[in-house]
């Protein structure tokens, strides 16, 4: 599958637009990773807990996505954008979408 962030793919002529997909999750903090990350904010440096949590849900909402999209029948996402929105206090959602189209 060619994800681009772009409307076009270089060197691909995009034949037929399916539509919207998306692919979302939702993931909370737990307290563990938050009282690391308290010191780590004491001491100053990455928070590595937080950033592994945020690329896995990136992952996963970039693979349903991925996964609608060939239930359409694409072979290509382009405009694909990142969302993100708290939930409630502690957990969030991560959503990836774009647009499914078929590629030459």
């Amino acid at each position: 599958m060619l994800l681009s962030t772009t409307d076009t793919i270089t060197g691909k002529t995009i034949v037929k637009h399916l539509g919207l997909v998306k692919g979302n999750t939702i993931r909370a903090r737990n307290i563990g990773r938050d009282i690391l990350a308290l010191l780590r904010n004491i001491v100053g440096g990455e928070i590595t807990d937080y950033t592994k949590l945020l690329a896995e849900s990136r992952e996963q909402a970039l693979d349903r996505m991925i996964e609608s999209a060939r239930e359409l029948g694409a072979n290509a996402i382009v405009q694909v954008r990142f969302s993100t929105s708290e939930i409630m206090g502690g957990a969030s959602e991560i959503m990836a979408y774009g647009t499914a189209v078929v590629v030459e």
